[in-house]
């Protein structure tokens, strides 16, 4: 098979270790690790740093590698639709679509409380995340997943997904796809800075699952005393707060401090000043009340 290739170099690595190395490969963004890697391996091979993708020169380019198939795994910006009419185009997505459109489908899935997500396979269309499902692998989500553990764990299954595509279709064994049933789609898009606040009106594992979904970048937000954090990590606690304390405010309980929640409350665990990104104590945020 004669592979166009586009995303992280991690995804022409696997391509290239089952037996499929590209024949063309366009790596973005430019500062993961790997491009030196496929300067030695893909050797004869036209490799481009975060191509132009629009640029008729660049497609030219791409065209003259005469593909049989492109696959993309991560590439961060839309592919036009002359890149895609080259060859038939396959892509992964990390969420079980028609579930969890777009460029975060992580942060969602842990803040809204799915208890399983997984890795889709499909075709690519002109618009992003759409085109009809080829196979999908399912995994729980766990207690503990923080988006970027989340992401992880999905890397393997969807490079697995690619290889089983190209090992059928240079078997000369076309898959057959399903459609997505577009009215049960949701969208994943970057959280906004009000999305990421924190609303401690809510009952203590949601603002649990919330911190998690939003670590370790770009972190959960709130006001604790007089300085704005991002909070990286809290545990619902059974700690009862004093009388009186109303949602989002801290009291030291004889496990460490903890924040009142609509229903219940969490433990601080770990904390960084929003101004300069640099680690926070509780206590420190609190020693006027230690």
């Amino acid at each position: 098979m004669r592979i166009l290739y586009l995303g992280v170099p991690l995804g022409a690595r696997v391509l290239h270790d089952a037996g499929h190395p590209p024949v063309a490969a366009g790596f973005a963004p430019l500062d993961l690790p790997g491009r030196r890697w496929a300067r030695r391996a893909l050797r004869g091979a036209l490799l481009l740093g975060s191509p132009r993708l629009g640029d008729r020169a660049v497609q030219h380019a791409l065209a003259s590698t005469r593909p049989d198939v492109v696959l993309s795994f991560f590439w961060p910006r839309r592919i036009p639709e002359p890149v895609l009419a080259l060859a038939p185009a396959y892509g992964t997505h990390p969420s079980l679509l028609p579930r969890w459109r777009g460029p975060d489908p992580y942060y969602w899935a842990i803040r809204e409380g799915d208890v399983e997500t997984g890795v889709t396979l499909h075709r690519l269309e002109a618009r992003y995340d759409t085109g009809p499902v080829v196979a999908q692998r399912r995994l729980p989500v766990g207690a503990e997943d923080t988006a970027w553990s989340l992401a992880r764990k999905l890397d393997r299954p969807a490079l697995a997904l690619l290889v089983e595509l190209v090992d059928r279709l240079a078997g000369r064994d076309v898959p057959s796809v399903t459609p997505q049933n577009h009215g049960c789609a949701t969208e994943a898009p970057f959280p906004t800075p009000e999305q990421l606040a924190l609303d401690w009106t809510r009952p203590a594992e949601v603002i649990a699952r919330h911190v998690r979904a939003a670590a370790p970048e770009p972190g959960a937000t709130a006001l604790l005393g007089e300085t704005e954090v991002e909070i990286l990590a809290v545990a619902p606690t059974d700690a009862r707060p004093p009388p009186g304390l109303r949602p989002a405010e801290a009291w030291r309980s004889e496990a460490g401090w903890a924040v009142r929640c609509g229903r219940g409350a969490v433990r601080l665990l770990a904390l960084r000043r929003a101004d300069d990104g640099e680690p926070v104590t509780p206590d420190a945020l609190f020693a006027d009340r230690a």
